[in-house]
């Protein structure tokens, strides 16, 4: 049993239609890529299943659970954690309360809440600072705990934007452009991270353009096109696919983003 899967998706934006008869399948512990040209409906397809958007046709279930109208807290809940394509944190707030807003409360209350100690939450609060700062290392931030995430740089936010996502512990990552804007150090950074996360049993959905980045990290590639999946296969199939590189590969100079 599938741990996400999607059938027949379709979604139109004014008559244009994005996502068209969108099946696929994500296993527990599968780290898969998902590819395609700018506009292939990649990033609609994250939105679909987050429950951002909702999708004109077709059914997601997560668990064996339908979800396709739940909406994004309630998914978020459910297991499914994501990061975006242009990064949403908070940027007026430090780096650790962007994690602590996104850590559960087991009396319900929020952090805000918390701070303005409407109830008597210390021992809670105390676990969930713990949590937060473990994320925190596990990304390498964790001394810029009380800068403000508007003063770090991109790729830190982007960091701290996958500690975020992970606070509520989710079965399913998915991460948007995780490489998107970084430089070659960090890039090695964020692919140590997204590994050690499926070390650790996370199921990882990712969407990159960096070719290099997608063949050396991806056990399984699903690449889009208009809208529709036109490959679902391991690495060295999709380097010969012709259909893949007729619509995408073949555009890139040397298989580089």
């Amino acid at each position: 049993m599938p741990l996400l899967e999607l059938k027949n998706i379709k979604k139109d934006f004014d008559g244009v239609r994005a996502v068209d008869k969108l099946s696929m399948e994500i296993s527990c512990g599968e780290l898969v890529a998902l590819i395609g040209p700018n506009g292939a409906g990649k990033t609609t397809a994250f939105n679909i299943i987050t429950g951002f958007i909702k999708a004109n046709e077709g059914k997601i279930t997560y668990n064996n659970v339908d979800i396709t109208s739940n909406p994004p807290h309630q998914i978020a809940l459910s297991g499914i954690g994501r990061t975006f394509q242009n990064i949403r944190l908070f940027p007026q707030l430090t780096v650790l309360d962007n994690v602590l807003l996104a850590l559960k409360y087991k009396s319900g209350d929020s952090l805000f809440s918390a701070i303005l100690q409407t109830r008597n939450m210390k021992s809670e609060e105390k676990s969930n600072i713990e949590k937060a700062m473990e994320l925190l290392d596990f990304v390498n931030i964790a001394e810029k705990r009380d800068q403000l995430a508007q003063n770090m740089s991109h790729g830190q936010r982007r960091l701290l934007e996958i500690a975020r996502a992970m606070a509520l512990d989710p079965q399913l990552l998915l991460l948007d452009e995780p490489m998107s804007g970084l430089s070659p150090t960090m890039i090695i950074e964020m692919k140590n991270i997204i590994q050690e996360l499926e070390s650790k049993g996370k199921t990882i959905l990712f969407i990159e353009h960096n070719m290099d980045v997608v063949m050396n990290l991806a056990k399984r590639i699903i690449v889009l096109n208009h809208g529709k999946k036109i490959a679902d296969g391991m690495p060295d199939e999709i380097r010969s696919n012709t259909e893949v590189i007729n619509a995408y590969l073949g555009r890139r100079s040397n298989g580089a983003a």
